[in-house]
């Protein structure tokens, strides 16, 4: 049987919003069009409660899917989830979507219209003439507890199939910068396939002598230097145990650097990084997203805000310019445009976290069983502060 492995669509994500929509179904088809079965690990929105016309825009991309020709066909389901469909499509939430406890989340949407199977708590048996596939999910949750998770679920293969493990979490040896995040080794044993969303890049490791296929996200979200790679999705097949890696038409990423060690004045500055631009979009089709990173020497007391502010608006048509600055001691100007960017490996949704986290331990709070991720969950699920704060108090005092 042939899979193809896709994920992090962020389907509404405002900043490159038709870009998400059109790459996403670009993948979904392209991987429609090889494969008999799709693998979706997460992460398909870009907010826990996108907004409505987001959802039509779902809802319509999967209906599509749904009403091809399968031939393979869900034939088992077991444990929690939603499973309202046969089509060979199998998904978890990421963390993107995850909700407070008990609390909807947009994957639970589509697996309630039957456009998709849900296997956040669950395992999926597709078949396809003598072959048979388990895959078995746990959707995205805080990382803190991930490790905790997988040992009291204690997820194992089910015979007669070729068993997957599918997840949506971040691994210690790709992002190596929170110790608590889940080792490789401490992923369930005895599966024949691991795949994993959360990562923005396509990888390819092994787990337990096993293959662990990262497919990366479809659209650029975080511009970092390792995005300006191909976007697509892993092709894998069960009998030859082979893998290949598909790649997608997307808007080309671009990223420069400039070090302001060579930049004397002003003039010179915004010269430089336009120069920098012109070269990156120099016959390039279509509009490219540029980034251009200043990094080097502190130019204390430059003002430069208004004059790379401009920037942007120049190209505009042209090209998506964004200017941040790495270990450079610039103006109040462009602190705005650096708050959007990743915080070196991790995004910024992930920075956050750590500086919630962080928190929590300098205040010498004791939530309880509660995660502190579960425990911002809860804190962001309602907009009314009172019930938010209610609805916290009663989760801590109940764990």
């Amino acid at each position: 049987m042939k899979i193809a492995i896709l994920s992090d669509f962020h389907l509404g994500y405002e900043r490159f919003r038709e870009d998400a929509y059109a790459q996403a179904e670009r993948a979904l088809n392209k991987a429609a069009d090889v494969a008999d079965a799709l693998l979706i690990p997460g992460d398909i929105f870009d907010m826990r409660a996108p907004k409505p016309d987001v959802i039509a825009e779902s809802i319509n991309l999967f209906r599509n899917l749904s009403a091809r020709k399968w031939n393979a066909h869900v034939v088992d389901f077991i444990g929690e989830g939603k499973h309202f469909t046969k089509v060979p499509i199998v998904a978890i939430p990421g963390t993107h979507e995850r909700r407070a406890q008990d609390a909807a989340d947009p994957v639970d949407i589509l697996g309630l219209a039957g456009l998709l199977v849900d296997v956040s708590n669950a395992t999926a048996v597709i078949s396809l003439g003598n072959e048979k596939i388990a895959i078995r999910g746990i959707g995205g949750i805080a990382d803190e507890r991930f490790s905790e998770v997988v040992k009291n679920e204690n997820p194992v293969p089910i015979g007669d199939a070729f068993n997957i493990f599918m997840f949506h979490e971040s691994l210690y040896e790709m992002l190596p910068f929170n110790e608590q995040f889940m080792r490789i080794d401490e992923l369930p044993k005895g599966f024949d396939l691991y795949v994993c969303g959360h990562i923005h890049n396509s990888i390819a490791a092994e787990a337990h002598g096993k293959k662990l296929l990262i497919p990366g996200s479809t659209v650029l979200t975080q511009l970092k230097e390792g995005e300006q790679g191909k976007k697509g999705f892993w092709l894998f097949d069960t009998k030859t145990y082979s893998s290949e890696f598909i790649s997608i038409d997307t808007r080309e990423f671009i990223m420069k650097r400039l070090d302001l060690g060579s930049v004397t004045d002003q003039t010179s500055l915004v010269d430089s990084v336009k120069k920098l631009v012109d070269q990156a979009i120099e016959r390039k089709d279509g509009v490219p997203i540029v980034r251009i990173v200043l990094e080097g020497k502190n130019m204390r007391g430059l003002d430069i805000g208004l004059e790379l502010n401009d920037i942007p608006r120049r190209y505009a048509g042209r090209a998506a310019v964004e200017i941040s600055k790495l270990g450079a001691g610039l103006s109040e100007g462009s602190a705005k445009q650096d708050s959007q960017v990743a915080f070196g490996n991790m995004s910024v949704k992930d920075y956050g976290m750590g500086v919630f986290l962080e928190k929590i331990r300098g205040a010498g709070v004791d939530i309880g069983n509660i995660g502190p991720a579960e425990l911002l969950d809860t804190l962001g699920s309602e907009p009314n502060k009172e019930k938010a704060v209610k609805k916290a108090l009663d989760r801590l005092i109940s764990d």
